[in-house]
């Protein structure tokens, strides 16, 4: 399987991007996806999940409300829309999932968020 990201960029506080995460090499619909960011210095950590079939979407806790994950099975693609953005935004934002209980990880897009 092989993950490809894209969407990331400079943006301004308050600002909003969608990042994209493209799948393939594997049946999508039978991956759950995951988004997790990693800013400099600090460790990776978990920003969304949404199951195979889409029905469960999950969100880190100081996140919610202003982001938003979908994936769309005709294009294999994830997506993380992200709103309000904040400068503590500011990271590597990570397209991951998991087979047979290896995690697969996309190399990620550059977020920054600034005036």
């Amino acid at each position: 399987v092989q993950l490809v990201e894209s969407g990331g960029g400079l943006v301004q506080p308050g600002g909003s991007l969608t990042l994209s995460c493209a799948v393939s090499g594997f049946t999508f619909s039978s991956l759950d996806l995951r988004w997790f960011r990693q800013a400099p210095g600090k460790e990776r950590e978990f920003v969304a999940f949404i199951s195979n079939g889409g029905g469960v979407k999950e969100y880190k806790e100081s996140l919610k409300g202003r982001i938003t994950i979908s994936r769309d099975s005709a294009k294999n693609t994830v997506s993380l829309q992200m709103n309000n953005l904040e400068p503590e935004d500011t990271a590597m934002y990570f397209c991951s999932t998991r087979i047979s209980g290896i995690d697969v990880w996309g190399q990620g897009t550059q977020v920054t968020v600034s005036s």
